[in-house]
């Protein structure tokens, strides 16, 4: 009895992870799920790919060695990095993204807030290292250690950052103000 119980358990296991390997071919091959930047993401489908990325980030930043402490210059030379580069998907103090970026999904961000549920270590690895099929590039390989360094130093001041202090941080840029905008290339 108990053979044929562990027998019954062992198919049922099996015909479980068949059916939803089937499930999953079908919606892949038919296209059945909307894709498109216009349509949100079903709930359980954000869930999954939000707690992916998260846990990801978390298990592979431990292996980041950063400074204890971030001196000014660099925060400075991140705010920089941070005005060329990113203040169009994540915003900055007092200046919303560009809204282009608002139809990226998932959605960026806006990392005046969200900067400060990250670790300088997850954040320098989200920089280095960028987010698949999210939008988040890997500007690892044209910023090097250093510039990703600065970046992670400005980003994890950003909670609490007044507009007046980013301007001055950026130097009062067009990018900085909130008024240059990326056009896409023809």
């Amino acid at each position: 009895m108990t053979k044929q119980l562990g027998a019954g358990l062992v198919l049922g296991v099996i015909g479980t992870v068949l059916i939803a390997v089937a499930v999953w071919l079908t919606v892949a091959y038919t296209g059945a799920y909307n894709v498109a930047a216009s349509d949100q993401h079903a709930d359980a489908i954000r869930w999954t790919l939000d707690t992916t990325m998260h846990r990801s980030v978390e298990r592979r930043a431990g292996d980041v060695e950063l400074p204890e402490t971030f001196s000014d210059e660099l925060v400075a030379q991140g705010a920089g990095h941070y005005a060329e580069s990113c203040v169009y998907c994540h915003g900055a103090p007092g200046q919303d993204p560009t809204e282009w970026s608002r139809g990226m999904r998932p959605e960026p961000p806006h990392l005046t807030e969200a900067a400060s549920e990250w670790s300088a270590e997850e954040i320098y690895w989200i920089v280095e290292n960028g987010i698949k099929m999210s939008g988040m590039p890997a500007f690892g390989g044209h910023h090097g250690p250093e510039g990703v360094t600065a970046i992670t130093a400005f980003v994890t001041r950003l909670p609490g950052l007044s507009p007046e202090d980013y301007r001055a941080l950026t130097g009062g840029g067009a990018a900085a103000a909130g008024g240059a905008a990326i056009a896409p290339a023809d």
